[in-house]
């Protein structure tokens, strides 16, 4: 399977808890609704914490994936 189209990318590895999310929230409200936004990040508790965000903030999570110690999410902004 092949990622999904973004319009912009994030590395967030190495950075912890909250982190991840405080630079994904800041990168999103810089985009127009309905693009997305490819992170990267190797916090491991980055899963359920993309799953709250994305449930708590309405944007869409459409994709992730974990490999290796590192986590890839797609999200489509609100």
């Amino acid at each position: 399977m092949s990622d999904p189209v973004f319009d912009a990318e994030l590395d967030v590895r190495k950075l912890a808890c909250p982190l991840p999310i405080l630079h994904a929230k800041k990168s999103l409200s810089a985009m127009a609704a309905g693009q997305v936004l490819k992170v990267t990040a190797t916090d491991k508790g980055a899963p359920r914490d993309f799953v709250d965000f994305c449930s708590k903030t309405g944007n869409q999570l459409i994709a992730s994936t974990g490999q290796d110690g590192e986590f890839v999410f797609f999200i489509r902004r609100r």
